[in-house]
């Protein structure tokens, strides 16, 4: 634990790089292990300065590795930052040396149950939502119009404070009034409403929309067709809708191919609708059939009951995203606990965002379980560099600005930090962006850093809820899987308590551990795995959905 009295840290051993806790003053001295350092600058909190003078070309560790190369000399106790620093990071050959895992003690959870939705194929949901889903941007008008229809005839609306201001200042104009709103009323705050009174056992009917499924080589469309059979078959959804144009890439013969590939013995109400083969009654007749079939489906779906599964039906997603120099001391870790207390219980994790792997590549490798998945982790991370170059980036690039400045200031300090929410459990997969997972345990899934296309990616996995960890603030939420936000600093958490549902603060003030915070964010999954709690993305109704696109348009 971080005591309170700290104001620095060294995470590794091996580092020869502090991380400060809090503003320090240059000309501070600081004592560390018997090694007295003298800070050569102002060290601002998350910021990074040295316990001994690297040379230029010298080497920066942090997270026990290679985070970076001087640019020019640093003295002993000066601060690192871009203009002194360029990105490094270790060299990767496979599976190296055996792995050893000790699981942390869960005999509290083991007898404990989640209340989810049993599906016919084995899979448990902590949600039940009906579907509806273009096979091409064509369809995305049809789709907003079918999302008007069901949410304010179901009531599954939003309460909109913002209308109102809208109507105060029209009235104002036309009374020739100055313009003037009144104070912000904070309890009329934007939520989703969940529950339909006709539906008690649906959670929503989600709507999504995307820009792909046409003018574009096969690689796209069979990528997005293999998403969206991975959505179709998250224990999340109990029935989906699809339109189809008709003439697009994505074929409804394709996404049936994919869908079958995944699951040959899907069994889930699925309609699907052509609007091109629609026999000339027009599109207004389409959408009428639509309308009457998708309700016979939330007929069926609603007699789905929640019911007892155990801890190991989970299957749990972990991303960062507006990160910040405590996310790889705070809540990373913190959900990386969680990570390890859910796989010894025998269920499912995953991280995705690969871009944000690159330094710590040797170190995934070896916990793998065998050589087969570590080179198939190694083969996609350079895949991936290789398309980055080609278009003149690289993963170096990958630090946002917002990163840079709260003191994530090379790709490979950015992912050392990424990495511990994984946890420590050995690797039992690695995974193609679109696959599904089918194994317990740890898996990777190649994804973007993106968050969006991330969190996505990882829904289309068969992720059930994930935990997003934030230093900045990100809003991102999934129209599936609900989103856990986790702040790394407390500060934030009171600056934007309408985006974060966990504050990881405690961690960095020594209050609480990162293990007794791990441990509070499985009890909170388990509420929320249950449909006791939501969170704030699902109740703000931030339902982000990106489809990774990678080809030429055409």
């Amino acid at each position: 634990m971080i005591t309170k009295r700290k104001t620095f840290l060294q995470i590794n051993d091996d580092d020869n790089l502090l991380v400060a806790l809090q503003n320090l003053k240059k000309g501070t001295e600081i004592i560390h292990n018997g090694n007295r350092i003298i800070l050569q600058d102002d060290i601002d909190a998350k910021h990074k300065f040295t316990t001994e003078a690297i040379p230029m070309n010298g080497e920066a560790i942090m997270y026990g590795v290679l985070v970076g190369i001087a640019k020019q000399a640093i003295p002993k106790g000066g601060l690192v930052h871009t203009f002194n620093l360029h990105h490094a990071s270790q060299e990767f050959k496979g599976k190296i040396k055996d792995y050893h895992w000790s699981p942390p003690n869960v005999d509290k959870w083991k007898q404990l149950t989640f209340n989810g939705f049993h599906r016919a194929d084995g899979q448990v949901g902590t949600q039940n939502f009906w579907l509806v889903i273009p096979l091409v941007f064509c369809e995305n008008r049809n789709i907003e119009l079918l999302k008007n229809a069901f949410i304010n005839g179901l009531g599954f609306q939003k309460n909109d404070p913002f209308t109102e201001q809208v109507v105060i200042l029209k009235n104002q104009i036309q009374n020739g009034e100055k313009l003037k709103l009144p104070e912000f009323d904070k309890s009329k705050k934007t939520t989703l409403v969940h529950k339909s009174d006709l539906f008690k056992n649906i959670d929503g009917i989600k709507f999504l929309t995307h820009e792909s499924g046409c003018g574009e080589n096969k690689e796209e469309s069979d990528n997005l067709c293999s998403l969206l059979a991975g959505y179709c078959l998250n224990p999340n959804v109990g029935g989906i809708t699809i339109l189809s144009l008709g003439c697009q890439n994505s074929q409804i013969s394709l996404f049936q191919q994919k869908l079958n590939e995944k699951d040959p013995n899907f069994s889930k109400p699925l309609y699907i609708f052509e609007q091109q083969q629609d026999e000339g009654s027009g599109v207004e007749q389409m959408l009428s059939e639509v309308i009457h079939k998708t309700f016979e489906g939330l007929i069926e779906i609603n007699k789905c009951q929640r019911s007892p599964a155990p801890l190991s039906k989970l299957r749990v997603g972990v991303k960062c995203g507006g990160s910040d120099g405590f996310s790889g001391i705070s809540a990373n870790p913190a959900i990386g606990h969680t990570a390890d207390l859910i796989v010894s219980l025998g269920g499912t994790v995953m991280i995705a965002e690969f871009p944000e792997l690159c330094g710590v590549e040797q170190e995934l490798q070896n916990r793998s379980i065998n050589s087969q998945v570590a080179d198939d982790f190694g083969l996609m991370m350079r895949e991936y560099a290789k398309r980055a170059a080609a278009v003149g980036a690289g993963f170096d690039m990958n630090p946002s600005p917002g990163n840079i400045k709260d003191g994530l200031i090379t790709d490979a300090i950015k992912s050392a930090g990424a990495a511990k929410k994984a946890g420590s459990s050995p690797i039992v997969d690695s995974l193609g962006y679109g696959k599904y997972v089918t194994k317990s345990g740890l898996n990777l899934v190649c994804t973007p850093g993106n968050d969006v296309l991330a969190t996505t990616g990882m829904a289309g996995a068969g992720a059930t809820i994930q935990l997003f960890t934030t230093g900045l603030g990100t809003p991102t939420g999934n129209p599936i899987c609900p989103m856990v936000k986790l702040s790394t600093n407390t500060r934030l958490a009171e600056k934007l308590p309408e985006i974060i549902d966990i504050d990881c603060g405690p961690i960095i003030s020594g209050d609480k551990s990162v293990e007794e915070i791990g441990e509070e964010v499985l009890n909170y999954i388990i509420k929320l795995a249950s449909g006791e709690i939501n969170t704030k993305a699902m109740d703000l109704g931030q339902d982000d959905f990106m489809f990774w696109r990678r080809g030429v348009k055409l």
